[in-house]
C-alpha cells in the first residue's frame, strides 16, 4: 500500500484486496480520464477520481486517488501504479522547471530552484499525461511555466506563533527582499553580491550559535524548507496557516485537514489526517510536516 494513502483517509485499506478493490472503482467510474501517445508508439492512460465527500465547482483542495499505466494491443488497460492525490491552488513559484523520467516506471519527478527556497524542489510531476503529449509532438520546451505544489502529510506538530508587531513584519518582508534580489545577482555571477551573501550568512550563523544557548530553536526560526529522509521529494516544512478546512474522504469517511501553509514566501496546500480531538485551531499560526511536492501546470502550458 501506497503510504500516504492514509494521508487522504484511507489508512484501513491495509490488504490486496481492499486496494483492489478500490483501484478498479477508480478505472470503471473516474471522474477524470487522460490519453496519450508515447515516443514510442505506446498508449498511455491515467484515470483519477475524487474522494472528496463535499464536491463543486472547485477543484482546489480536493484529493483522490490516481491510477496509471498502458493499453495493449487488444485495447485492454494494464495497470501500473497508482498514487494519492490532492488538487493545490494558486501560483507556488514563477521560476523554470525541469522535468525528468523515474528509472523504475513511466512517471516524472520536477525540479525548481527557486531563490526563496534555497534548495531545488524536487516534486512527484502529477499530470504527465499533457507533459508527455508535448514532449512526443516536439513542442519542448516551453517558458513561462507557474508552479503549484501540494503535498501530504501523515504527522506534524502544532506550535504557536512567534508574537511580531507590524513594524517587524514589514521589516521581514523588506530584508527577505533584499535578500532574493541578492540571490537573483548572485546567481547571474555579480561577485558583489555573493561577497554580501556570504558575510550576512556568517552573521546569521554567529547570531544563532550565541543565541541558541539560550533560546529554543522554534523562537529563532519562522519557516524552513528541507529534505526528509532519503526520498528527494519528501520534505520537513514549518510554515504559517493561512487557511484551512475540515474534509472528509466519501469512501470511509475519515475526516482530513486541509491547510493553506505559507513558507519561505511561498504558498502551497497540505493536506494530513488529524487524530487529535483536542486541537485549538483558531491559535494555530505554524506547522511542521513531512512533505511530499506534486506539480500541477496551469492549462495548456508545460514545462521545461
Amino acid at each position: 500500500m501506497h503510504k500516504y494513502m492514509r494521508a487522504i483517509g484511507f489508512s484501513e485499506y491495509t490488504d490486496r484486496k481492499k486496494l483492489k478493490e478500490l483501484l478498479t472503482d477508480v478505472i470503471m467510474n473516474s471522474d477524470h480520464r487522460a490519453y496519450t501517445m508515447n515516443q514510442e508508439g505506446i498508449l498511455l492512460g491515467e484515470f483519477s477520481k475524487n474522494h472528496t465527500a463535499t464536491r463543486g465547482a472547485i477543484e482546489s483542495g480536493t484529493f483522490g486517488v490516481a491510477v496509471c499505466g498502458e493499453f495493449d494491443d487488444n485495447d485492454k488497460f494494464i495497470y501500473e501504479y497508482y498514487y494519492p492525490y490532492l488538487t493545490g491552488s494558486g501560483i507556488t513559484s514563477y521560476e523554470d522547471v525541469s522535468v525528468e523520467r523515474h528509472a523504475e516506471k513511466d512517471s516524472y519527478a520536477g525540479i525548481c530552484d527557486d531563490i526563496k527556497v534555497g534548495i531545488s524542489l524536487i516534486f512527484y510531476l502529477r499530470n504527465r499525461i499533457p507533459y508527455i503529449k508535448a514532449q512526443s509532438t516536439g513542442k519542448l520546451p516551453i517558458r513561462s511555466t507557474t508552479l503549484t505544489l501540494s503535498g501530504l502529510s501523515l504527522t506534524g506538530s502544532i506550535l504557536l506563533p512567534i508574537k511580531k508587531d507590524e513594524e517587524q513584519v514589514l521589516r521581514v518582508k523588506k530584508d527577505s527582499a533584499n535578500r532574493n534580489k541578492l540571490l537573483a545577482a548572485a546567481r547571474q555571477g555579480d561577485e558583489d553580491a555573493i561577497e554580501t551573501l556570504t558575510l550576512e550568512d556568517m552573521d546569521m550563523y554567529t547570531t544563532i550559535s550565541r543565541r541558541i544557548q539560550k533560546d529554543d530553536i522554534f523562537s529563532l526560526v519562522d519557516t524552513y524548507f528541507m529534505p526528509y529522509g532519503v526520498e528527494c521529494d519528501q520534505y520537513s516544512v514549518l510554515g504559517e496557516i493561512t487557511e484551512l478546512r475540515l474534509a472528509t474522504n466519501d469512501v470511509t469517511g475519515e475526516k482530513v485537514y486541509i491547510l493553506t501553509i505559507l513558507c519561505n514566501l511561498l504558498m502551497y496546500v497540505s493536506m494530513k489526517k488529524i487524530s487529535t480531538e483536542n486541537l485549538r485551531w483558531d491559535a494555530v499560526s505554524r506547522v511542521s510536516s513531512g512533505y511530499r511536492g506534486i506539480l500541477i501546470f496551469p492549462r495548456n502550458k508545460v514545462a521545461k
